[in-house]
Formats: structure tokens, C-alpha cells, sequence
């Protein structure tokens, strides 16, 4: 029986770099689908409240728990996936790729930008999910709640963007830092929508789920139209 290292090996690296887009693509979409229906149900709502009450001084709703540094850090990070700063993000990189003739790579880029923010609209008004009251906002909170727009946006643009400058760095290890180095930047966003309060734990997870399962679908866009000549090659 043949092992699974084996098979991998046989496969090569791209054909298991695809594979687990797509299982991440699928698992991203159970993922919204299982929440959507807790958030549909009400059934997740009063432990989601507590968990938020729980990040704020029981004496004073509007004091979060920590050290002060942690609030003031809450808000510097969350601007990370502000529409401001994201556009700003997309459109300096459009730039720099428009500067080395990649003009497939940019047109992709702000295709995928473009349709991850209709797409959080639609979602948004689909849902039309209210802002939670659990406790006083300590940043500005406008439009519905479900799924997180920071969330979301911050998974598309900065997946996409590492996505696509991993194309254009030399090196495996380059690659999987341009990525991994995006989620950590999208999650942290997502985490300090939540302890600022202007976010249900669910509206984070399905913004998650939904971003990175938009950014890979425009990724393996990006790789056939790779293999069909419409977009510059892939450096190894």
C-alpha cells in the first residue's frame, strides 16, 4: 500500500500546494455555512455575550481587561483592516506590480479586491445582522455586523497580495512567509474587533471563513490563467 509521504512525493509540491487550496476552499465553506446557521438559529447568542462581557471589567462595561497598552494596540491593529487602509494596501501594490509589466498580476489583484468587497455588502445585507449591545464600543462601528467586513477584507487583501507577491519572490521559504505572515495580520484583526466590542465572535469565524475561501478561488484563478499564458510565470 502506498504511504501518504510517498504519494505526496510522487505528486510534487504544486499538485499538493493546489490540493490543499481546495480543502481549505471546501472546509472555509462548511465553516460560514455551520455558523450562518448558529447565527440564524440564536442558538450560540447568550454565550457570545457573556464571552464579550467577560473581556470588560465587571465594575465598569467600558474599561476592557488588561493592561492599557493591549486597548491602545487593539485599535492600532484593527485600522489594519480599515477600507482606508486596505485600498491604499491594493493600490500600491497594483502599482508596483504595474511597474514591473505585470499587468495580469494587478488586474487580478484588484479584481479580487474588488469582488471581496461586494461580496461583503451582499453578505451584510443578506444577514442583516445588528451591532452587538453587550458592551460600549470602543472604536467606531458602522453598516450590519455579519460577517465582519474587517475580517473579511483583511483575509481577501492581504492573502491576495501575499499570494501574488509569492509569485514573484525566489524561494520556498519566502513563499510560505509572504502567506503565512498574511493570516496572522488578518486574524489579529479579527480578534480585535471582538475586544473592542463591535463584533460577535461568530461575525469574525464567518468573515475568516469567507475571506480565505475568497483569496484562494482568485489564487487558482490566478494559476490557470497562469498555465494559459494570461498572467506572468511564477519564479522559482
Amino acid at each position: 500500500m502506498i504511504r501518504f509521504r510517498d504519494l505526496l512525493r510522487s505528486a510534487g509540491w504544486d499538485e499538493f500546494v493546489l490540493l490543499l487550496a481546495v480543502a481549505m476552499i471546501c472546509g472555509s465553506a462548511l465553516i460560514f455555512i455551520g455558523v450562518s446557521d448558529l447565527v440564524r438559529r440564536g442558538d450560540f447568542h447568550d454565550a457570545e455575550i457573556r464571552w464579550m462581557r467577560s473581556l470588560r471589567s465587571p465594575e465598569n462595561p467600558a474599561q476592557p481587561i488588561g493592561p492599557v497598552w493591549l486597548s491602545r494596540w487593539s485599535g492600532e491593529v484593527t485600522t489594519l483592516g480599515s477600507g482606508t487602509v486596505l485600498t491604499l494596501l491594493s493600490l500600491l501594490v497594483a502599482g508596483y506590480l504595474l511597474s514591473r509589466q505585470e499587468n495580469g498580476s494587478a488586474v487580478l489583484l484588484l479584481v479580487s479586491v474588488g469582488g471581496g468587497t461586494l461580496l461583503t455588502n451582499v453578505l451584510k445585507a443578506l444577514f442583516g445582522r445588528d451591532r452587538p449591545n453587550a458592551v460600549p464600543y470602543l472604536t467606531d462601528a458602522l453598516y450590519k455586523s455579519y460577517p465582519s467586513g474587517h475580517s473579511m477584507m483583511s483575509s481577501v487583501v492581504y492573502l491576495t497580495v501575499a499570494v501574488i507577491l509569492a509569485r514573484t519572490i525566489k524561494g520556498r521559504p519566502a513563499k510560505i512567509y509572504c502567506v503565512s505572515a498574511a493570516l496572522v495580520v488578518s486574524f489579529l484583526v479579527g480578534l480585535s474587533r471582538v475586544y473592542l466590542g463591535v463584533h460577535y465572535p461568530t461575525d469574525v469565524i464567518a468573515g475568516w471563513a469567507v475571506g480565505i475561501a475568497w483569496a484562494l478561488l482568485c489564487w487558482l484563478a490566478s494559476y490557470w490563467l497562469q498555465a494559459s499564458g494570461k498572467v506572468e510565470p511564477e519564479r522559482e
